[in-house]
């Protein structure tokens, strides 16, 4: 008999490169273990950076109230941890010092060394290694210098997103925070018996969260405008009422993680208590990104130009050193906001029918708009979350409710983002392909669908027809069965001879069945089937359909979609081509009252 020798054995000790990412994983099991089930994710999230735990919805929740900060590890989460330990080792200032440094450089390493992990580690050490050496704290002069290093270690993190927000946030902090705190409180009054009150403390706190807010704001604003096309308008009051919660749910926290590893009791009840100011972020995020105006979405040229205009006009009058009467600027400064929220609104009704093929990488979700309602055919991707990116784009539009969402598949790349846009809208019903040799995702379907008391309908004998506004959607049965691919609906969704037709990933043998058992008409548009591939669009299709324009939807990705046969084959048939990796967002459009 053969003695079977594995070839895998654990190592007697942990090497020191991969201590932090051990001392990671050891408080995620331990937080996950004492922390209610509740608040444990979110607890992870703020102490390691991983928004992998988090909820379904909950960082979306966080990034319209404008704190998604608070689970992307930062200067904030060092200041925490120097906070910590200056509390703890009392007013030993050397002795905190070198502690902090390697401590900080330990914890950014654990937390994944981000750039803007990385940034706030190098800043706060410089700044330590000055107070130590006795040299002049010159904080724009550190940030400089933290800079050079990053980019000379690695120059492509020049296009981190993460970095830029980092750096905005800190150089507006550095550049209008302290004026403005010290301004706000020479404001108060000057009773002699004042400055020790708890009222004044209070006082002092506040302003000085809001004075840091906003100088975070001053240039992380245009940049998250640019790369996120949406700004957070409640941000501010958001901070405000959760900032300490935020801090007491970190300290309480790494504090619970560490003891429960060597007192079981003591670490559960920490957690417990930890998850009580956890429970308050959450709730107060959560309640504030369900206002209507929570979160300017800037998808729309309207918004945006309005956006621009308002931002401007702040700037203007907050380096006006009073020059400027405050009304003035105000007062333009809620006329561009309620124009940037108002004029998107008003162009969705003004539409018979458009549709959006929102860029969500390698995937598909193509959002349908006609007079103010709205239908989204599949929800999936490789690139952010597709849930959130549909949601984005009909909040943006004023639309609070979707009448319908078709999955023409159950493949993830159209379904992955479904429990996002189902936690941020209400969806009237979901439409799906009876046929299903996924059936373990259905019914993850299915339980979200009732979690959000959203009907669901099976297609499989009839077609069916959803009205929206003055357009009509007609989802077809499958045309075969066994693969999903082949056991798909497809959708023609019309108004007023202006045509979409989205075949979801049919192959070429569905798409002849399709043209047999179907009368198609001549299309304005069409969503190409499956990203591109040369096994779906065949000429036969478009032979029948005549596409004026055809939009890919397709992402980074190894089968080599779109392939060069496909684009042959539409720049035979004379279509207009576009793709979303290239181009971003397509909108192709009929405005109202055009025959």
């Amino acid at each position: 008999m053969t003695e079977k020798v594995s070839l895998l054995q654990r190592p007697q000790s942990i090497s020191i490169r991969f201590l932090p990412q051990y001392v990671s994983n050891h408080i995620k099991s331990i937080i996950f273990q004492f922390v209610p089930s509740d608040v444990s994710g979110f607890l992870v999230s703020l102490l390691t950076g991983d928004k992998s735990t988090l909820p379904d919805g909950l960082y979306a929740a966080f990034r319209r109230s404008g704190i998604a900060h608070v689970v992307a590890v930062s200067g904030l989460h060092l200041s925490f941890l120097s906070g910590l330990v200056f509390t703890l080792l009392g007013k030993r200032g050397k002795l905190s010092a070198i502690v902090m440094i390697p401590l900080l450089f330990f914890f950014a390493a654990a937390t994944g060394n981000s750039p803007s992990a990385l940034r706030a580690a190098i800043m706060s050490s410089v700044l330590l290694a000055a107070s130590l050496l006795r040299r002049e704290n010159d904080k724009p002069t550190s940030l400089a210098f933290v800079l050079m290093l990053l980019l000379l270690f690695c120059p492509f993190s020049a296009s981190s997103v993460s970095l830029q927000l980092s750096f905005g946030s800190v150089a507006g902090i550095y550049l209008v925070s302290g004026p403005l705190h010290t301004k706000w409180m020479k404001n108060l009054p000057r009773w002699k018996s004042f400055p020790g009150t708890l009222l004044y403390r209070l006082c002092y706190f506040l302003s000085g969260t809001l004075a840091t807010t906003l100088g975070a704001l001053l240039f992380s604003t245009p940049l998250s405008a640019i790369h996120f096309h949406s700004v957070s308008l409640a941000g501010p009051l958001t901070n405000l009422l959760t900032l300490w919660a935020v801090s007491a749910t970190f300290f309480v926290g790494l504090i619970a993680a560490t003891i429960g590893m060597v007192f079981p009791p003591l670490g559960s009840f920490l957690g417990w208590l930890a998850a009580w100011p956890a429970r308050w972020v959450i709730f107060i995020a959560q309640s504030i990104s369900h206002w209507p105006f929570a979160t300017l979405s800037l998808f729309s040229g309207y918004a945006l130009v309005c956006f621009l205009t308002a931002y401007g006009v702040l700037l203007l009058w907050l380096f006006s050193r009073g020059k400027v009467r405050p009304l003035i600027p105000l007062g333009v400064l809620s006329v561009s906001l309620l124009a940037a929220q108002l004029l998107p609104s008003y162009q969705a009704t003004q539409a018979s029918l458009s549709a959006t093929i929102l860029d969500v990488g390698q995937g598909s979700s193509t959002l349908l708009l006609s007079e103010g309602k709205a239908i989204l055919v599949d929800c999936g991707g490789n690139e952010g979350n597709a849930g959130d990116i549909a949601a984005d784009h009909i909040q943006a539009y004023g639309i609070s409710e979707l009448d319908a969402l078709v999955l023409t598949h159950y493949d993830s790349d159209h379904t992955n983002g479904v429990s996002e846009l189902l936690a941020r809208l209400p969806v009237s019903r979901l439409i799906l392909s009876e046929e299903d040799p996924d059936k373990e995702l259905r019914d993850r379907l299915l339980s979200l669908a009732h979690r959000y008391n959203c009907e669901v309908e099976f297609l499989y004998r009839d077609d069916m027809v959803v009205s929206f506004g003055a357009a009509e959607a007609k989802v077809i049965i499958p045309m075969g069965a066994g693969s999903s691919n082949e056991s798909g609906l497809s959708v023609l969704c019309s108004s007023k001879g202006f045509d979409v037709l989205i075949t979801g990933d049919m192959s070429t043998n569905m798409e002849k069945r399709l043209l047999k058992y179907r009368q198609l008409p001549e299309v304005e548009l069409l969503v190409v089937g499956h990203h591109g591939s040369a096994s779906s669009t065949s000429s036969e299709l478009l032979q029948a359909i005549m596409p004026k324009v055809a939009v890919i939807s397709v992402g980074y990705n190894s089968y080599g979609h779109p392939e060069d046969e496909t684009l042959a084959r539409l720049k035979a048939a004379g279509c207009a081509i576009y793709r979303t990796d290239w181009m971003g967002d397509v909108t192709v459009s009929m405005p109202r009252g055009v025959p």
